[in-house]
């Protein structure tokens, strides 16, 4: 690299994302989307009558599941907006949901949160100093992380919750005892008058009921703290000099090493704050929805919350979307089985339909037709039955994942250093 290239600063915009990215999450898009997505779905209940679609417990059950993917999502983005691909977030993320419940049995659930994120950052630093120190491939570290994390936390579940005292209060090789319950806030009056509404099942009004409801009902206080974070990320990385270069560590390492940042440090910090926010996201998981540890409990969360990520384009905003989408999903299929994620295929219809419109639109013959012909398989497919396999109930996270990545795959922009081996020096 030229002594030119070394000396020109990272240049603000494309450090930031905005408008070097093709699309930009802002307030007014996201509130955009979000008020389509619920006349969407009032739709869909209208016509199919799946009332449960967008009812308080729905909505309850759905941000439950999309806050452990959101914190992994952000692990994911914290690492990454510096540089280092962390495909190791599950086994954070695993190692999180073990010493979140083993803490939490112990002493209190919230020493049991500060475990399941000190657990996380433990994976975290060790992906650092593979990675970030060592050179290793991203990839592989991560991994490596994953599959250790798993062997290791099933020796010590084996250990710990077979034996004594923890296997006399429920403990197993493949679970824990429970833990005391994290406490939960209801907005009195309001959700009382929300679930009202949402029984008239009107449409629209209704539908925004059911889904205020299940936001202001029964929400754990660390669901309120994630979203804290969510918004704390935001200003961290994009409004502080210390979020900017981390970015740069990202972005162009060896410009911001030219300017006097330390971009080992940087990438340090960054990649242990990712494993603490999905040591985070483990620990919500044995700690709120379930007060115990399972083998096994994480469920790929992991590796949706990456997925969140890329859909969000390394955006909080974007990831948020994501997550929640990612989460309803899931709870959808685990509360209603095959009944409401048949009505949701004609929602998949409307969605591919206006997909081959608007690729028509930009002239786009070839992907026009592809979602087109997708739409009308999927039409008759819902025309044709009355519920789904349970293969693909259970699948369904996974699906929406995969047609999420798809279809936002266009507009991606990653950071152009991300998964790039740095050397102190190199451009000298």
């Amino acid at each position: 690299m030229t002594a030119t290239a070394t000396s020109t600063p990272p240049p603000a915009s494309k450090v930031s994302g905005g408008k070097g990215g093709r699309t930009r999450f802002s307030l007014p898009v996201i509130l955009l989307i979000v008020a389509g997505a619920l006349l969407a779905l009032s739709a869909v209940r209208a016509i199919t009558g799946a009332q449960d679609v967008t009812s308080a417990g729905q909505i309850s059950a759905a941000l439950a599941m999309a806050v452990p993917i959101g914190l992994a999502g952000l692990g994911g983005l914290w690492s990454e907006r510096a540089g280092v691909v962390n495909i190791g977030l599950e086994g954070m993320m695993i190692l999180g949901t073990f010493f979140g419940a083993w803490a939490g049995w112990q002493t209190d659930p919230w020493i049991g949160v500060l475990a399941g994120i000190v657990g996380g950052m433990l994976g975290g630093l060790l992906h650092a100093v593979a990675t970030v120190t060592f050179g290793v491939d991203h990839i592989i570290s991560g991994i490596a992380i994953n599959i250790l994390a798993l062997g290791f936390t099933t020796y010590l579940a084996k250990l710990w919750f077979n034996t004594g005292e923890a296997a006399a209060m429920g403990g197993s090789p493949k679970q824990s005892p429970p833990a005391d319950s994290i406490t939960t806030v209801t907005v009195p009056g309001l959700s009382d008058w929300l679930h009202s509404l949402a029984q008239h099942h009107w449409f629209f009004v209704s539908d925004v009921a059911g889904v205020l409801g299940g936001l202001v009902t029964n929400v754990s206080v660390l669901t309120l703290v994630a979203l804290a974070l969510f918004v704390a990320t935001f200003f961290i990385l994009w409004k502080t000099a210390f979020g900017l270069r981390l970015r740069s560590a990202g972005e162009n390492p060896v410009a911001a090493e030219s300017l006097g940042v330390n971009v080992y440090r940087y990438k340090y910090i960054a990649v242990i704050a990712s494993g603490g926010l999905a040591g985070l996201g483990g620990a919500f998981l044995s700690l709120v929805t379930s007060h115990i540890y399972n083998e096994g409990q994480t469920g790929g969360r992991g590796y949706i919350g990456l997925a969140a990520m890329i859909f969000g384009n390394w955006r909080p905003g974007g990831l948020a979307m994501g997550a929640g989408l990612f989460g309803f999903a899931d709870a959808l299929q685990l509360r209603n089985g095959g009944d409401s994620v048949h009505a949701l295929l004609l929602l998949l219809v409307v969605v591919l339909a206006v997909l081959a419109a608007w690729k028509l639109y930009r002239k786009k013959f070839v992907p026009a037709a592809i979602s087109g012909v997708i739409a009308a398989v999927v039409l008759v497919w819902y025309l044709a039955t009355d519920t789904v396999p349970t293969e693909f109930v259970s699948a369904t996270p996974y699906i929406v994942t995969l047609l999420v990545l798809s279809l936002s795959a266009q507009r991606l922009r990653m950071p152009k250093a991300n998964g790039m081996r740095y050397r102190k020096g190199e451009g000298k």
